[in-house]
């Protein structure tokens, strides 16, 4: 399976994967996903959000268990952000079907659309829009780089975007999700684990903050008669900085559009985009606040007109403790008693925490000894991979098969 997956969106230069909602690299993944759950003789089934599922068992029993992840990618990201969840819910199905495992209750492995939101800048959309955390208005207003509408692009990729909405009788069928993931981040690799179940997803949004300047010729005009507003970006991604380490927050300003956009021009506009996380709402505010007031003073000493809108925030989400817990007295079974799978928090939002006020939900992480993600180096050992499945298999089988 990751052998077929892999090459799908690699870019060659970058090694990094391209895998845009809606593109052609979206419908490869998709295919290869249909095909893996069709020739394991699963119920294949496109919900109207364009999320995917492979079922087996009769959805209409309720309480099912479900697994799985996303197949799309960030720029140039790496190949186990999603994919990695999505490989091991057919492998750990695999598994259980070897050790002739017997299901009480339904199974499903997703694949959630626009997990991401590298190409219209909102994350989790499949999963926001099945929750009613996103509605049809605002998804139809979603535009990418080149103004094309989130409904212009399902619609060329054969989708009907007017069909988008909650989709709550769905949500009724499902008792548990149990989301696995790369660790993002080096806390089992410090910790000498392979696997780690999550506590919770720091609270986190993204801002997007329009410094407005004068254009005007670089050669030709004199830096007192500049109204640059790159000053104040560049200021205030400075500023970011201080604020996130004052706080043991983190604080990243990593998109940018600028205008005109020319080496000899200085720019009118600079529009800078900030995202930021911290382990609590409170420490959140403080981070934000303390950024968007440092801006607005480097502003208003160069000149520099500014508006801050916030694009998209999450809360914070406390997976289910009796699920959490359920998982974890099934990982500790037959294992050293002094050995426990660690439990860890995350700055990394997910379509689990998106579904986590609608449906009982769980992570699990995989080791990444590099710490690395959203990049051509995020990475895993496939012993690791393996011990992945296996706790995943284990977890599946302890609440769908007793």
């Amino acid at each position: 399976m990751w052998r077929d997956l892999k090459p799908i969106g690699r870019n060659p230069e970058s090694g990094g994967y391209r895998r845009y909602a809606w593109t052609g690299a979206d419908a490869e993944c998709r295919a290869w996903f249909e095909a893996q759950a069709r020739s394991r003789g699963l119920t294949y089934e496109l919900d109207r959000n364009g999320n995917q599922w492979a079922w087996l068992g009769d959805p209409a029993q309720g309480n099912a268990v479900v697994t799985g992840s996303h197949l799309d990618s960030v720029p140039d990201g790496g190949p186990f952000d999603g994919p990695l969840g999505v490989v091991s819910a057919f492998a750990a199905l695999d598994e259980l079907r070897r050790r002739g495992a017997e299901f009480t209750r339904p199974l499903a492995i997703v694949n959630f659309g626009d997990e991401e939101g590298a190409r219209f800048g909102l994350a989790c959309v499949g999963s926001r829009l099945t929750a009613g955390q996103l509605t049809p208005e605002q998804a139809h207003r979603l535009r990418d780089a080149d103004g094309i509408t989130l409904p212009q692009a399902m619609e060329r990729a054969g989708y009907d975007p007017e069909a988008i909405g909650p989709d709550p009788d769905r949500l009724a069928r499902i008792g548990a999700f149990v989301e696995l993931h790369v660790e993002q981040g080096r806390a089992l690799d410090l910790t000498n684990n392979s696997v780690g179940i999550a506590s919770a997803i720091w609270p986190h949004g993204r801002w997007r903050f329009d410094f407005r300047g004068e254009a005007n010729h670089a050669g030709t005009t004199r830096l007192v008669d500049r109204r640059d507003p790159m000053l104040s970006y560049a200021e205030t991604v400075l500023a970011a900085r201080r604020e996130a380490e004052l706080a043991g927050a983190v604080a990243t300003f990593g998109k940018i559009a600028v205008e005109p956009n020319g080496v000899n021009a200085i720019p009118s506009l600079v529009r800078g985009w900030l995202d930021s996380r911290a382990a609590d709402q409170a420490t959140l505010d403080t981070v934000v606040e303390g950024i968007e007031k440092a801006a607005r003073e480097y502003a208003d000493r160069h000149g520099i007109e500014l508006d801050v809108v916030r694009e998209s925030f999450t809360p914070i989400v406390e997976f289910e403790h009796a699920l959490r817990d359920e998982m974890a007295r099934i990982l500790g079974e037959g294992r050293d008693t002094d050995i426990k799978v660690p439990v860890l928090g995350t700055g990394a939002g997910h379509d689990a925490g998106i579904l986590s006020g609608s449906i009982p939900t769980a992570m699990l992480f995989v080791r990444n000894p590099t710490g690395v993600s959203h990049s051509p180096a995020e990475y895993a050992s496939e012993d690791d991979c393996l011990a992945g499945v296996t706790a995943l298999a284990d977890v599946l089988e302890g609440l769908a098969c007793r």
